[in-house]
């Protein structure tokens, strides 16, 4: 009888062991899903607003999310690729490159001061005495990133638009130094303190100045029109996860969600894009020679 016992009760843990292994295997194979951050400011801010716009979204989608902060855009594009990234927040030349390249799809754009459109800019110190762009000639300019519209590909396109760059020279045949930031914070901060002449950058990256050096600066010349900064994803994802992350972003429009938005690069708000949004970026990426 006692062997029955210890049998059955061998038999019962076995099982509860199973059960408890089925249970925390289902757990822990739960999907996730990880969104890539752009670091266009501070990556330590950036660290702190990813935790923030992370929860919201676990709330909503009902299930784990996580964010992290990519190198820079081609990486963002890689962890796409390789499947360590479904949802990343770029801008429209990085996603015109990944539609190319992996295939990925535009699901959202950011509104900015009432508009899904801004403008690449040329900043310079006022005490530079630098007024136009063909005073720029054998001097530094900082820029973003080689992947970046508004932070590059535009601003250069000012100089090119004058006649001071060649689209498929080298654009040092122009200016004594390039150099690429890491960010539109890096770049122009880069100017502000001396270190370069002048920052090509988005319209909006003086809202990263501080008071005090905002009144050190000025813009010399601007771009055509550009799409808004983009939220893609990879081209696999699960069209209704899809949707449903779709919705939560929406919702950010709504007055009650709207403080989160400062936790996504602080837009106004968001519109639903397609493809042919970016059909703009296309065309200057041709220029250049970032695609066939």
């Amino acid at each position: 009888m006692r062997y029955r016992e210890d049998t059955i009760m061998k038999h019962l843990r076995t099982l509860l062991l199973a059960l408890l292994g089925t249970v925390l295997g289902g757990v822990l194979a739960q999907p996730t899903l990880t969104l890539a951050f752009i670091p266009q400011e501070n990556p330590e801010k950036l660290l702190g607003s990813i935790q923030q716009i992370t929860g919201y979204l676990e709330a909503e989608l009902g299930m784990p999310v996580r964010g992290f902060v990519s190198q820079d855009h081609a990486a963002a594009v890689e962890a796409m690729r390789n499947g360590e990234a479904d949802i990343s927040f770029m801008g429209g030349l990085p996603y015109v490159l990944a539609h190319d390249q992996i295939g990925a799809q535009v699901i959202l754009g950011e509104v900015y001061r009432g508009s899904p459109f801004y403008r690449g800019r040329i900043f310079v110190r006022k005490d530079s005495g630098i007024t136009g762009l063909e005073q720029l000639q054998d001097r530094s300019i900082a820029f973003a990133d080689p992947l970046s519209e508004s932070g590059y590909l535009y601003p250069l396109d000012t100089f090119a638009q004058a006649g001071l760059v060649d689209p498929e020279g080298d654009p040092t045949s122009f200016f004594s130094d390039v150099f690429f930031a890491g960010g539109y914070q890096q770049a122009i901060q880069a100017m502000v303190n001396g270190f370069v002449d002048a920052a090509g950058v988005s319209q909006f990256a003086e809202l990263l100045l501080t008071p005090e050096q905002l009144e050190q600066v000025t813009w010399i010349a601007e771009s055509g029109l550009i799409p808004s900064h983009s939220v893609i994803a990879r081209k696999d994802l699960d069209p209704d996860l899809l949707e449903r992350f779709t919705q939560a972003m929406m919702q950010l429009n709504d007055p009650e969600y709207r403080y989160l938005l400062q936790y996504v690069y602080s837009p106004d708000g968001y519109v639903r894009v397609d493809d042919a949004t970016y059909d703009p970026v296309r065309e200057i990426a041709r220029k250049y020679g970032y695609l066939k």
